[in-house]
């Protein structure tokens, strides 16, 4: 079951950054919610997402959820393509409905969002966000796809792949959620060959292919050998010129058999897993889920090579083995930088 609004979500820029909020304050003392809160099995959870539950990031949210409702932990109903400007209007009507958790994505909703969430404080908000937590808004729980560790791996097997040194990367916006994927891939990939050089390109979308696509056979003319896949549509450029792709977020690789080496997947089970099971308990609070997003919490991991077994040189395999067991150990940590990764 689900409900679909008819905004277009090509239209959206769904991160644009508040002016002002109180979501920047650390959470110095999580204040519980009220026990009423705690729902009866299984609890009723709506999805609110800007655009189709078929875009990478979005996907795996979808995934999670579908999940935990084939479980009996919840029932699950969602909203996509809602527009910016009706998103509150929709967390309202959700909230009225008696949905007791909302799950979805406040990025450029971040001060109206919080604005509802305060109207409703018996309900749990578990909502995408660049900024923190706010210790007065004790039923608002933000997080991100902190999934740097993957992608730094999977940087290391690009790094190891590339014959030209010239590795062109795709990004939808220079949002802190992109920019630190990009810096650890290419973190990785100077581990195996410290003169590589990157192309860097954001398309200013979450969802167009097209111009993805576009974007990348520019940078293929331009010398790369090797495209890093942060949008839908540099694959598929990719796979026309005969060149390989590193994916994120989701793995691709049986859509692209002889293009996609590797990538980064994003798993938001353990995310939504850790929110039910407050919800259950009568103690969500605000708080921060993105470390869930971490490899050693089982939130990220490398895709299995598949078609790529055996074509990837020993040296790049053996590193990535050392660094994941160093990454899950706690004895390695893959840097976390925001800020926006410029061409080399």
């Amino acid at each position: 079951m689900h409900r679909k609004s008819t905004t277009n979500s090509n239209a959206i820029s769904r991160r644009r950054f508040m002016a002002t909020t109180a979501g920047g304050a650390l959470l110095a003392g999580a204040v519980s919610l009220p026990s009423r809160l705690l729902a009866a099995e299984p609890i009723k959870c709506a999805g609110i997402y800007t655009v189709p539950v078929e875009q990478q990031w979005v996907s795996r949210i979808h995934k999670a959820a579908m999940t935990a409702q084939d479980r009996g932990d919840i029932s699950y109903v969602y909203s996509e393509n809602v527009s910016n400007t009706d998103y509150a209007r929709v967390m309202r009507e959700y909230a009225e409905q008696g949905y007791k958790l909302i799950i979805g994505e406040a990025f450029a909703v971040e001060q109206e969002a919080r604005e509802v969430a305060a109207e409703y404080p018996d309900i749990a908000f578990l909502l995408g966000s660049s900024f923190k937590e706010d210790a007065a808004l004790p039923n608002f729980a933000v997080f991100d796809n902190y999934i740097q560790d993957a992608s730094y791996l999977s940087g290391i097997i690009a790094g190891s792949m590339t014959t030209s040194g010239n590795i062109g990367m795709v990004g939808g916006f220079p949002i802190p959620e992109v920019n630190r994927l990009m810096h650890a891939f290419m973190a990785g990939a100077h581990e195996m060959n410290p003169d590589i050089k990157f192309q860097v390109s954001f398309i200013g979308s979450w969802f167009d292919p097209p111009k993805a696509k576009e974007t990348a056979f520019a940078m293929i003319e331009n010398g790369a050998d090797l495209l890093y896949a942060e949008r839908f549509g540099v694959s598929d450029a990719a796979q026309e010129k005969g060149i390989l792709a590193i994916g994120n977020v989701i793995d691709t690789q049986a859509d692209y058999p002889e293009t996609v080496v590797a990538s980064a997947i994003w798993h938001f089970e353990p995310t939504l897993d850790a929110a039910i099971a407050a919800v259950q308990a009568g103690n969500f609070k605000a708080a921060d889920y993105g470390v869930y997003s971490f490899m050693k919490e089982g939130g990220s991991s490398l895709a299995p090579l598949g078609t790529f077994e055996g074509k990837v040189p020993q040296s790049a395999l053996d590193l990535v083995a050392k660094r994941t067991a160093e990454i899950k150990a706690g004895t390695f940590a893959v840097e976390i930088n925001d800020e926006e990764p410029k061409s080399s």
